[in-house]
Parts: structure tokens; C-alpha cells; sequence
């Protein structure tokens, strides 16, 4: 009997949020690994960290890995296996062409080494293989700012989600001086500022981690502080002081200092690889930490005035786009959530939404800043809403043009999508890219641009119609959204009954 604990090929999953794509990679590869007669164990690493982790005999002892992952895994532990490393959405698409590539890669190094061995006791022949898939510099970039970004959305949920809360005993429910005033109010409000604080700090240090692993978290950290507060200048003296004032950039600083912190670490290790050994504790605890402070430290001060410049510069672009009408702001919001449902694309838009909503929340209700971040996180939310509410609007009217596996994933996308989680309708769109993205881009942008005309306004960053109750305008923002599924579900259902009508009346498969 075969030992239980080999497996023809190892994986591991993982995306931004860690709720859906990570577990619909896994799926689709289990599936494809299974139609090809091959075992497969696929680590996930989602948001409540690593399930069904892999142990390094089963490494070992696997012919290939696959690694579908938008953020960090730890990647090189497989480092000599047979591998192909990509982005998340690939093993939705195309999960049994990744397993082919995986099988096809060139083995190097001491795992090579026995997978070699193997192959010749069972008279294969391991040279008869392709080259070495090498991960893209684009993959590679984005999956670092994608492993800041999954850190730093819980901060944003819960602090965006406690601030909106605290709002229901009143909009001034905080102000000691105000007339609604709640002491327990005041409380949530104080909790959720400190956590949506934490923001840009955990971004740009999670961002330094992928790249340099734990060394990169302090400078990482203080590169993120930095671009909270910027320089400080004496308002008098108008030189540099620490008591002084200073312009933040934001979460654009923090993903430049994220970046420039895990390259300096990578930088030090280079340079002081020349030390002996023995000396490792003391580059771990004193060496790194003091010169990759002080060098991202000065480096994150002196780009502060042209990062802060730059960051003004696209809040004002944004603003510039509302200016220009509901339409154009809610077709550019529409468009990007629904075009890769949780992707790079949809990420921008959502991690746009959250920054000008924590510039909202740090205004206060009832200037222009809070209207406009509050505003577009709403229109942001229900882009993201709409894709999977299509979906089961679809496969409810047009029950009889679909499969039974499609009805059933239908009808959990209303769950999906009720609560914000976009990425269930994926496996819909890349049945038919053409014209089913069209589709949800459209529903998307109806929602989007509907959301803004009513001028609906969402304090909390996520958690769809959870968060009703402290949206400004929630009716209407169902009835927006409402009607970007309807009319999207319309024109899905139009296009599945063409389909099964071309195909002698009968239902499409896959």
C-alpha cells in the first residue's frame, strides 16, 4: 500500500482576503489533479491562516509543486522542486495546464537531487524536461504588495466596521460637548480610529516581510509610520524639528517604503554576509534592525515632500472625477471592480476606496472630505456586491440554461454577494469571458454610478448589507444595487438562452 503521506504533486493557494480565491484554487486543482490520475494536497493560506499544511517530507517526496498564490507562502521551501509559481486567478482558469507545466519544469538543486535518484530507480528520465518556469518580476512585485495588503485589510474591516457602529447613536455621538453624546459610542469610535491607524504601518511593513522575511518587519513598520506623518517642520523656524509638523503621504508612502524597506534588508545581507557565523544573532537582534532603520529612515524623510505631492496630486485627480459626474467616476468604479472580481484591478479600486475613507473618517462627518471618501467607498461596495447577485438572479430565471453544479453556485453567490465577497462569480465570467465580463462590468458600473447620484454614504469599508444599518442612504443603495444585478442578470440570461438555444436546446457543459 502506498504511503499516505506521498503525493504526486504539492500546492499551496493563497489571495489578498483569504476567503475565496484561495479556496477555489484549491478546489479547481484537487479537481484537475484527480481527472489526470494524480494525488495532490493543496496548503491554503487564507485569513485564518495555514490549513492542510504540507510537511516537508511531503515536499520532498512530491514530483512537482504548484503555487498559486497573490501573496507570501513561503515558497522557498520548495526551492529544487519541479515548479511553476503564479498568481491565484491562474488555478481558477486553468488549473490542469499549471499542473502539465509543473510536471514539465526543470528540477535544481539538493531536492533535484532526489527526485533525480528516483526517477532513475524508475527508469525515467529526468533530463527529458523543459526549463526552469521562472516566477515574472510582475508576479513577483505583486504578490508583495499583495502580502501587505491581506494584512492590512482586517485592520481596515474592523476599525472602518467599529467607526460606522458608533455612529448610530449620532453622527457626533463622539463629541463630548455634543448633545448625542454616548460614552460607549465615543469608546467604539476611539478603538476603530486607533485600528484604521494601523493601516499604512501594516501595509508597508507586511509589504517589507515578503520581501526580507522578519528582519524587513522594523524598518517596514517605521517607513509606514513615516508616511503617516511625514517630516516635521517647525511652523516658526521652518527647519526640520520633531515637534514640529509634518504632510503624510499616505498608502502610497506605504507601499514605497514597504518596498524600499525588504530591499534595504536585502541589501544588508549581502553586505554583511561576510561575517562569520557565529555572528548571526548579532546581525538578527542589533546590525539589521539598527542600519535598516536608519537607512529607510532617512531615505523615507527625504522623499516625503515629493510622496506627498504625488498623493495630493491623485486625490485630487479622483475628486477631479466627480467632479466630472456620477457617470464617469461610477463607470471608471464599475468597470474596475468587476473586471477581474477580486484581482489586481478590483484590489486598486477596493484599496482606493479604503484609503479616501480613512482620509473621511480622520476628517470628520460633514466635510467635504468625508462625503466624498464615504461616498465612493459606497459605490466601491457596490460594484463589488453586483457580480454575484447576477449570477443568481440568472440561474433562478433562466434555471433551465444552466447546469445543477451552476444553479447550486448561483444560489450561494446571493450569501457571496450580500456580504460583499465578489469572487464568486468567477467561475461564470471564465466560462465565458466574452460576454459575460462585459456583463458584470455593466451591472457593476449601473450600481456604481446610481450609488453616487443618490448620493448614498458608507462609513464602513466592507461587510456588504451587515452594515446597513449605518449607511446613509441604505435604500437607495439596495435599489442601486438591485438594479445594476437585474439588468446584468437580464442580459446573462439572454446570453445563456442564445447559447442553449445554438445548442439544440440543450444545456452547455463546462
Amino acid at each position: 500500500m502506498a504511503d499516505v503521506s506521498t503525493y504526486d504533486i504539492v500546492a499551496a493557494t493563497g489571495c489578498p482576503t483569504g476567503i475565496a480565491h484561495t479556496f477555489m484554487a484549491k478546489e479547481a486543482l484537487e479537481k484537475a489533479a484527480k481527472a489526470k490520475g494524480l494525488t495532490i494536497k493543496v496548503e491554503t493560506h487564507g485569513q485564518v491562516g495555514i490549513e492542510n499544511e504540507l510537511t516537508p517530507a511531503e515536499i520532498r517526496a512530491a514530483k512537482a509543486v504548484v503555487v498559486a498564490a497573490d501573496k507570501d507562502v513561503q515558497a522557498e521551501r520548495f526551492a529544487g522542486k519541479p515548479m511553476v509559481n503564479v498568481g491565484v486567478t491562474a488555478a481558477i482558469k486553468d488549473a490542469g495546464g499549471l499542473i502539465d507545466r509543473a510536471l514539465a519544469a526543470q528540477p535544481t538543486g539538493s531536492l533535484a537531487e532526489d527526485l533525480n535518484e528516483a526517477d532513475v530507480v524508475n527508469g525515467g528520465n529526468a533530463a527529458e524536461v523543459s526549463a526552469t518556469e521562472k516566477e515574472s518580476v510582475g508576479h513577483i512585485i505583486y504578490k508583495h504588495l499583495m502580502n501587505g495588503v491581506s494584512h492590512m485589510l482586517v485592520f481596515v474591516v474592523a476599525g472602518g466596521v467599529l467607526t460606522a457602529v458608533s455612529f448610530l447613536w449620532g453622527i457626533y455621538s463622539f463629541d463630548s460637548t455634543s448633545a448625542q453624546y454616548n460614552s460607549f459610542a465615543a469608546m467604539l469610535k476611539i478603538i476603530g480610529g486607533i485600528a484604521m491607524n494601523l493601516m499604512v504601518p501594516v501595509l508597508a511593513a507586511y509589504i517589507a516581510e515578503s520581501i526580507g522575511k522578519r528582519p524587513a518587519l522594523v524598518p517596514g513598520f517605521v517607513a509606514g509610520m513615516i508616511a503617516i506623518q511625514g517630516l516635521p517642520i517647525n511652523p516658526t523656524t521652518n527647519m526640520i524639528d520633531p515637534a514640529g509638523a509634518g504632510v503624510g503621504f499616505g498608502f502610497l508612502g506605504g507601499i514605497v517604503g514597504g518596498f524600499v524597506a525588504g530591499y534595504v534588508i536585502v541589501g544588508l545581507e549581502k553586505a554583511l554576509a561576510f561575517l562569520p557565523k557565529n555572528l548571526d544573532g548579532l546581525k538578527a537582534i542589533f546590525l539589521y534592525p539598527l542600519l535598516s532603520t536608519l537607512v529607510v529612515g532617512l531615505i523615507m524623510l527625504g522623499i516625503s515632500g515629493p510622496m506627498a505631492s504625488i498623493n495630493t496630486g491623485m486625490m485630487n485627480f479622483l475628486r477631479g472625477l466627480a467632479n466630472s459626474g456620477p457617470i464617469v467616476l461610477g463607470l471608471a468604479i464599475g468597470c474596475m471592480c468587476a473586471f477581474d472580481m477580486g484581482g489586481p484591478v478590483n484590489k486598486a479600486a477596493y484599496v482606493t476606496g479604503t484609503a479616501l475613507l480613512t482620509e473621511a473618517l480622520t476628517a470628520g462627518v460633514g466635510t467635504p472630505t468625508y462625503n466624498f471618501g464615504t461616498n465612493f467607498m459606497a459605490a466601491v461596495s457596490a460594484a463589488c456586491i453586483v457580480p454575484p447577485l447576477i449570477t443568481t438572479f440568472a440561474v433562478i430565471v433562466g434555471k433551465k440554461y444552466f447546469t445543477e453544479s451552476d444553479r447550486n453556485a448561483g444560489l450561494v453567490n446571493f450569501i457571496l454577494g450580500c456580504t460583499h465577497i465578489t469572487e464568486g462569480a468567477i467561475p461564470f465570467m471564465t466560462k465565458n469571458i466574452w460576454p459575460v465580463m462585459p456583463i458584470m462590468m455593466l451591472g457593476s458600473s449601473i450600481a456604481a454610478i446610481l450609488t453616487i447620484f443618490f448620493g448614498v454614504h458608507d462609513p464602513a469599508p466592507h461587510g456588504g448589507f451587515l452594515v446597513l444599518p449605518v449607511v446613509d442612504g441604505g435604500l437607495m443603495w439596495v435599489l442601486a444595487i438591485l438594479i445594476g444585478a437585474v439588468v446584468g442578470g437580464i442580459l446573462f440570461v439572454a446570453f445563456k438562452a442564445a447559447e442553449y438555444k445554438k445548442n439544440d436546446n440543450k444545456v452547455v457543459e463546462g
